[in-house]
């Protein structure tokens, strides 16, 4: 169920979602407001679970992750015991980064993030070594035109 936001809170988010690593007095000072009220909303925010957990962006290409591939994954499985396997694989490996289940023809589609294709085909074999996989169609993304966190609020 979405929490009600008011025009406050959404500011508020919106500094956050640009740089959590300003102080609650920049905060503050860009919402217009002062520091104890903005507290004491990101906190509320935070018990809401609006506010996940805080982190750093990486850049993917200075660490020499070069290569994203979109993975198209179709599967003759449907059983529960097939699934959570699955998942697991997934969440064990470092280079998915994110893995959505579909409607449509395609069942999943994953992000994948390597250093270049012989380590997208390393990944690849070790993921269909683990888990049993009707068909798998790779792209690889030649330009990443728009890549955001900032959610519209």
């Amino acid at each position: 169920m979405a929490v009600r936001l008011d025009d406050m809170d959404r500011k508020i988010l919106g500094q956050l979602q640009e740089d959590a690593s300003q102080s609650l007095d920049e905060i503050a000072r860009k919402v217009g407001s002062s520091k104890t009220p903005v507290w004491n909303r990101i906190r509320k925010l935070r018990e809401a679970g609006v506010i996940g957990r805080q982190t750093v962006l990486l850049d993917a290409e200075a660490l020499g992750l070069e290569a994203c591939f979109f993975v198209l994954i179709r599967t003759s499985e449907h059983e529960s015991e097939w699934q959570k396997k699955f998942l697991r694989t997934l969440k064990a490996r470092p280079e998915v980064l994110e893995a959505h289940r579909l409607a449509g023809d395609i069942d999943y589609i994953l992000k994948v993030r390597v250093k270049n294709a012989r380590a997208y085909d390393t990944f690849y074999q070790a993921l269909i070594s683990e888990v049993k996989i009707h068909n798998v169609t790779a792209l690889l993304s030649m330009e990443e035109i728009k890549s955001t966190t900032l959610l519209p609020l």
